[in-house]
């Protein structure tokens, strides 16, 4: 007998509140890599009406005018009038950042701590994750979630749809009949708009103009289920209408719910934060580890121990799908990656200002050149180590 069963998964816009703090933290953290790529930092932005507030620790010789930064970032993503619900060219800005504790310091400078190695920044554990049923080897439901998002912002910036503002949900549900998609069941689309706008035309434009663009031919049926703007009106949006944290979008950030998660947020961090580039690392190793055919899905975790570098713990779980053993897997992960924190850094080239663009529509499943945790270079070393033909 079949299994049967729906999954669902959300992405948000560029222009969701917390998205536009998690991009604040991550273009500071770009422009101090850019002048000092050994910069140290954990900046967090919250964001609400009128008001964005910088706090946390850093560390760098760069020199940064952190407010013009700020209004940059908040007007490039779409919040440049009073109109729009928030501007970033008068609203206010605090700036509250210190330097990192010599506490913490000590464990990710080579040669101050226990361990004379570069440790990791933190203890705690993070989750990769990688299946083989969309051409990135990313879920299918939070490939499609982004890219409903992406989509609706692209036409808004290229006033194909001008009346949307920036903030915007997606979220779909997928059909699935022993473990692979068949259909989507229902699309949720949320979108901020101007006023004067219909709701029969925002229904119109992103079912039509949107999601048609973005879901597989294979996966449409006449009898999707559409809630676009079920509340009925979407003006107020962004900051105004929701406060902003940096950090809160952590399963968006990720697989959607499909894997699991350490709990640590990636915006705003160096990549001396494990919970960042581990997270990375990992990703990296499952996405080639499918790609090998060792498994249809892989999960791998990685845990560390703040101040050491050598990670506490490698865990692999292919969710029966394996032609290999996990634990034979455990020890060609050992031999081919670098898993201390000097070499994630090396392996992955963690200390360029790459960070914006992941701070919005996902930090996986994006096959850009700088997200080099997307590369599958590591598939004939693995498919050799686990005699795969």
């Amino acid at each position: 007998m079949s299994k049967q069963y729906i999954f669902s998964s959300e992405s948000v816009a560029e222009g969701h509140p917390d998205k536009i703090a998690d991009q604040i933290s991550d273009t500071i953290l770009d422009a101090m890599l850019q002048q000092d790529p050994d910069s140290r930092s954990a900046c967090e932005c919250l964001i609400t009406k009128d008001l964005v507030i910088i706090a946390g620790e850093i560390k760098t010789k760069a020199k940064l005018n952190i407010e013009r930064i700020v209004r940059e970032t908040i007007c490039s993503i779409g919040y440049d009038s009073p109109e729009k619900c928030f501007d970033g060219n008068t609203c206010k800005i605090e700036i509250h950042l210190h330097e990192q504790s010599p506490d913490i310091a000590q464990g990710v400078i080579v040669g101050e701590g226990k361990d004379k190695e570069q440790g990791a920044g933190d203890q705690g554990f993070m989750y990769g994750y990688a299946v083989n049923e969309t051409k990135t080897y990313m879920p299918l439901a939070i490939t499609l979630a982004h890219g409903l998002v992406q989509e609706a912002s692209r036409q808004r910036k290229e006033n194909i749809l001008p009346y949307l503002r920036a903030d915007g949900k997606a979220q779909v549900s997928i059909v699935y009949e022993d473990d692979r998609p068949i259909r989507v069941d229902t699309v949720v689309l949320s979108f901020q708009h101007a006023e004067e706008v219909s709701e029969e035309q925002v229904f119109d434009d992103l079912k039509n103009k949107v999601a048609m663009k973005v879901i597989p031919k294979e996966l449409w049926h006449d009898d999707i289920r559409w809630l676009i703007n079920p509340t009925g009106r979407f003006v107020i949006g962004g900051p105004t209408g929701d406060c902003g944290l940096t950090g809160r979008k952590i399963i968006v950030d990720t697989y959607g719910g499909a894997s699991r998660h350490g709990g640590g947020a990636f915006s705003g961090k160096d990549a001396s934060k494990v919970d960042r580039s581990a997270a990375y690392m990992a990703r990296y190793i499952a996405k080639n580890i499918v790609a090998s055919g060792a498994a249809s899905a892989c999960e791998v975790q990685l845990a560390y121990a703040i101040g050491f570098s050598e990670p506490v713990s490698i865990k692999v779980d292919f969710f029966g799908t394996g032609k290999v053993e996990e634990t034979d897997t455990v020890a060609a992960i050992r031999k081919i990656f670098k898993l201390k924190p000097a070499g994630i850094v090396a392996s992955l080239d963690l200390k360029r200002p790459i960070f914006a663009k992941t701070a919005a529509y996902g930090h996986f499943g994006r096959e850009l050149p700088e997200f080099t945790w997307e590369k599958t270079d590591k598939v004939a070393d693995l498919k050799q180590e686990l005699h795969l033909s």
